[in-house]
């Protein structure tokens, strides 16, 4: 309770802060809409042309696209700094975070609010609506997806990050591997081989931000749940291991007066 506490003060405190300049926060947020409109456009394009593809349909098409832009989102809004973390520990910004009684993983993560996030976020639920499968079983079903594809989505992005513990460097390592998992998860999973999809569940985990969600959306599977659950813990475990393993060579950069 002590830790959910925390989280809210800090999502609170970041909030408040992002919205004193409301006109930037609203426009940050719309226009991630727009563009993840314009994005998806695609597809509807595409399959106004070729109706299916090996058993993926346009609707199909929209609960992965939302699942992974809400996950994306989620991970933003609440969690921005799961996407700066490599340059916080080579920029040895972790001095702050140390120096105070929290979980140092949780506080980094939680300290940054960004605002186009709330847009992902909402353009996944839109995203939902427009798929023509809305039903509150599935609503619920869809909020459950996003939770655990968001939790496979920031662990990957600590594992990642990470690394940077003893390579000195991760900025454009981080921006490939974002760009990876959410290339390759919007994209219909029947599409790759055995080997590709091997891949796609065990070391870039798109497949839990795209295909496994979306089949549980449309109907509820005790098998899928597990493994998304499974994946969620799996890779959330692994990377708390990695990342604490990491602090432990962790070099001091003298940099509290920079975060304070």
């Amino acid at each position: 309770m002590r830790e959910l506490n925390f989280l809210l003060s800090l999502w609170k405190t970041n909030l408040a802060s992002a919205m004193e300049y409301r006109a930037a926060f609203l426009s940050q947020a719309i226009g991630m809409i727009l563009n993840d409109g314009v994005y998806f456009l695609v597809w509807v394009l595409f399959f106004d042309r070729f109706k299916e593809v090996r058993g993926w349909e346009l609707s199909d098409m929209f609960l992965v696209f939302g699942i992974a832009a809400g996950a994306f989102g989620l991970a933003g809004a609440f969690f921005g700094n799961a996407f700066n973390l490599a340059e916080i520990i080579t920029g040895g910004r972790l001095d702050y975070y140390l120096s105070l009684p929290r979980s140092v993983l949780l506080h980094v993560l939680a300290s940054r609010v960004v605002p186009s996030g709330f847009g992902d976020l909402l353009y996944g639920f839109l995203s939902y609506f427009a798929s023509g499968q809305a039903s509150w079983g599935g609503l619920g079903r869809f909020i459950l997806a996003i939770l655990l594809a968001t939790a496979i989505f920031i662990a990957f992005l600590i594992l990642v990050q990470s690394l940077a513990f003893w390579l000195g460097t991760g900025g454009t390592f981080t921006a490939l591997a974002v760009n990876a998992i959410i290339t390759f998860a919007i994209y219909p999973i029947t599409l790759f081989n055995q080997a590709a999809k091997v891949v796609l569940f065990l070391i870039v985990p798109a497949a839990f931000l795209g295909a496994v969600p979306a089949g549980f959306v449309r109907a509820f599977s005790w098998p899928t749940l597990g493994s998304m659950a499974l994946a969620a813990a799996g890779f959330l475990a692994l990377a708390l291991t990695l990342f604490h393993l990491g602090l432990r060579r962790y070099e001091s950069g003298s940099a509290i007066q920079v975060e304070v």
